[in-house]
Protein backbone atom coordinates (compact mmCIF):
# COMPACT_ATOMS: atom_id res chain seq x y z
CA UNK A 1 0.00 0.00 0.00
CA UNK A 2 3.18 2.61 0.64
CA UNK A 3 4.08 2.27 -2.64
CA UNK A 4 1.10 2.67 -4.21
CA UNK A 5 1.24 5.82 -2.04
CA UNK A 6 4.65 6.68 -3.13
CA UNK A 7 3.60 5.71 -6.44
CA UNK A 8 0.92 8.11 -6.76
CA UNK A 9 3.16 10.79 -5.23
CA UNK A 10 5.38 10.28 -8.24
CA UNK A 11 3.07 10.60 -10.42
CA UNK A 12 1.76 14.00 -9.10
CA UNK A 13 5.44 15.28 -9.53
CA UNK A 14 5.02 14.68 -13.22
CA UNK A 15 2.07 17.29 -13.58
CA UNK A 16 2.97 20.20 -14.81
CA UNK A 17 2.46 23.41 -12.59
CA UNK A 18 3.14 27.06 -13.37
CA UNK A 19 6.27 26.69 -11.13
CA UNK A 20 9.21 25.54 -12.61
CA UNK A 21 10.04 21.81 -10.87
CA UNK A 22 13.58 19.79 -11.85
CA UNK A 23 10.88 16.26 -11.11
CA UNK A 24 9.13 17.11 -14.16
CA UNK A 25 12.42 16.08 -16.01
CA UNK A 26 13.17 12.95 -13.93
CA UNK A 27 10.96 10.23 -16.82
CA UNK A 28 13.41 11.69 -19.37
CA UNK A 29 15.54 9.93 -20.86
CA UNK A 30 18.36 10.74 -23.63
CA UNK A 31 20.04 8.87 -26.16
CA UNK A 32 23.52 10.04 -25.44
CA UNK A 33 26.13 8.37 -27.47
CA UNK A 34 23.89 5.92 -28.68
CA UNK A 35 22.94 4.54 -25.05
CA UNK A 36 19.73 5.47 -23.69
CA UNK A 37 20.35 7.90 -20.23
CA UNK A 38 18.22 9.18 -17.67
CA UNK A 39 18.72 12.99 -17.78
CA UNK A 40 19.90 13.84 -14.39
CA UNK A 41 22.82 11.32 -15.13
CA UNK A 42 24.19 13.61 -17.98
CA UNK A 43 22.84 17.33 -16.41
CA UNK A 44 21.98 19.04 -13.38
CA UNK A 45 19.52 21.35 -12.17
CA UNK A 46 18.66 24.74 -10.75
CA UNK A 47 15.73 26.62 -10.33
CA UNK A 48 16.85 30.23 -10.59
CA UNK A 49 12.86 32.30 -10.84
CA UNK A 50 9.68 30.70 -10.12
CA UNK A 51 8.89 29.90 -13.87
CA UNK A 52 13.09 28.91 -15.10
CA UNK A 53 14.09 25.84 -15.00
CA UNK A 54 17.63 25.45 -15.75
CA UNK A 55 19.43 22.37 -17.58
CA UNK A 56 23.24 22.23 -17.02
CA UNK A 57 24.63 19.57 -19.22
CA UNK A 58 27.79 18.02 -18.12
CA UNK A 59 28.87 17.44 -21.90
CA UNK A 60 28.27 20.60 -24.04
CA UNK A 61 27.62 18.30 -27.22
CA UNK A 62 24.82 16.52 -25.64
CA UNK A 63 22.88 19.83 -26.04
CA UNK A 64 21.01 18.93 -29.19
CA UNK A 65 19.97 14.99 -27.75
CA UNK A 66 19.02 17.04 -24.44
CA UNK A 67 16.53 19.34 -26.55
CA UNK A 68 15.56 16.63 -28.92
CA UNK A 69 13.92 14.33 -25.77
CA UNK A 70 12.22 17.41 -23.72
CA UNK A 71 10.51 18.49 -27.15
CA UNK A 72 9.74 14.28 -27.38
CA UNK A 73 8.55 14.06 -23.96
CA UNK A 74 5.77 16.41 -24.69
CA UNK A 75 5.53 18.40 -21.61
CA UNK A 76 4.66 22.00 -23.35
CA UNK A 77 7.92 23.65 -22.91
CA UNK A 78 9.89 24.91 -25.12
CA UNK A 79 14.13 24.26 -24.50
CA UNK A 80 16.31 27.19 -25.64
CA UNK A 81 19.97 27.05 -25.49
CA UNK A 82 23.07 29.31 -25.61
CA UNK A 83 25.50 26.85 -26.15
CA UNK A 84 26.21 26.45 -22.38
CA UNK A 85 22.91 25.55 -20.73
CA UNK A 86 19.06 24.63 -21.74
CA UNK A 87 16.67 27.08 -20.45
CA UNK A 88 12.62 25.69 -20.09
CA UNK A 89 10.37 28.63 -19.27
CA UNK A 90 6.98 27.40 -17.56
CA UNK A 91 4.36 29.59 -19.29
CA UNK A 92 1.58 30.34 -16.94
CA UNK A 93 -1.57 28.50 -17.21
CA UNK A 94 -5.06 29.52 -17.78
CA UNK A 95 -8.23 28.74 -16.35
CA UNK A 96 -9.19 25.80 -18.43
CA UNK A 97 -5.46 24.25 -18.43
CA UNK A 98 -5.52 24.38 -14.72
CA UNK A 99 -9.32 22.60 -14.43
CA UNK A 100 -7.56 19.79 -17.01
CA UNK A 101 -5.11 19.31 -14.69
CA UNK A 102 -7.29 18.80 -11.55
CA UNK A 103 -9.05 16.26 -13.66
CA UNK A 104 -5.95 14.49 -14.35
CA UNK A 105 -4.32 15.03 -10.99
CA UNK A 106 -7.95 13.52 -9.23
CA UNK A 107 -8.23 10.47 -12.05
CA UNK A 108 -4.14 9.41 -10.96
CA UNK A 109 -5.08 9.63 -7.18
CA UNK A 110 -8.16 7.33 -8.33
CA UNK A 111 -5.52 4.89 -9.78
CA UNK A 112 -4.03 4.86 -6.55
CA UNK A 113 -6.80 4.14 -4.48
CA UNK A 114 -7.79 1.26 -6.92
CA UNK A 115 -4.18 -0.38 -6.17
CA UNK A 116 -4.56 0.39 -3.14
CA UNK A 117 -7.89 -1.39 -2.52
CA UNK A 118 -6.36 -4.72 -4.84
CA UNK A 119 -3.81 -5.24 -1.74
CA UNK A 120 -6.50 -4.87 0.44
CA UNK A 121 -8.53 -7.32 -1.59
CA UNK A 122 -5.00 -9.91 -1.83
CA UNK A 123 -4.33 -9.74 1.18
CA UNK A 124 -7.82 -10.64 2.36
CA UNK A 125 -8.16 -13.32 0.26
CA UNK A 126 -4.68 -14.90 1.79
CA UNK A 127 -6.26 -14.66 5.09
CA UNK A 128 -9.57 -16.31 4.54
CA UNK A 129 -7.49 -18.76 2.60
CA UNK A 130 -6.01 -19.53 5.88
CA UNK A 131 -9.54 -20.27 7.51
CA UNK A 132 -8.92 -23.54 9.62
CA UNK A 133 -5.14 -23.01 10.21
CA UNK A 134 -6.10 -19.91 12.64
CA UNK A 135 -8.98 -19.25 14.22
CA UNK A 136 -11.68 -16.94 12.94
CA UNK A 137 -11.14 -14.65 15.28
CA UNK A 138 -7.96 -13.87 14.22
CA UNK A 139 -9.04 -13.51 10.62
CA UNK A 140 -11.04 -10.80 11.81
CA UNK A 141 -9.04 -9.05 13.73
CA UNK A 142 -6.55 -8.83 10.69
CA UNK A 143 -9.08 -7.95 8.77
CA UNK A 144 -10.05 -4.87 11.26
CA UNK A 145 -6.27 -4.12 11.05
CA UNK A 146 -5.61 -4.52 7.15
CA UNK A 147 -9.15 -2.18 6.83
CA UNK A 148 -7.23 0.47 9.25
CA UNK A 149 -4.52 0.37 7.06
CA UNK A 150 -6.19 0.29 3.77
CA UNK A 151 -8.03 3.99 5.46
CA UNK A 152 -4.91 5.22 6.22
CA UNK A 153 -3.22 4.18 3.41
CA UNK A 154 -5.97 6.03 1.02
CA UNK A 155 -6.05 8.95 3.66
CA UNK A 156 -2.15 9.96 3.02
CA UNK A 157 -3.31 9.84 -0.88
CA UNK A 158 -6.02 11.88 -0.32
CA UNK A 159 -3.75 14.29 1.62
CA UNK A 160 -1.32 14.64 -0.99
CA UNK A 161 -4.20 15.23 -3.65
CA UNK A 162 -5.41 17.85 -1.59
CA UNK A 163 -1.72 19.72 -1.84
CA UNK A 164 -1.42 19.06 -5.10
CA UNK A 165 -4.99 20.54 -6.12
CA UNK A 166 -3.82 23.52 -4.13
CA UNK A 167 -0.49 23.75 -6.19
CA UNK A 168 -2.34 23.91 -9.49
CA UNK A 169 -5.33 26.49 -8.58
CA UNK A 170 -2.28 28.78 -6.98
CA UNK A 171 -1.97 31.59 -9.63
Amino acid sequence: MAQAVDHTAVEFSMVRTGRANPGILSRIAVDYYGTTTPLQQIAGFSVPEARMLVVQPYDKASIPAIERAIHEADLGLNPSNDGNIIRLAFPALTEERRRDLIRMVRHIAEEGRIAIRNVRRHIKDDMEALEGEISEDDIRRGEKELQELTDASVHKLDELLGHKEEELLEV
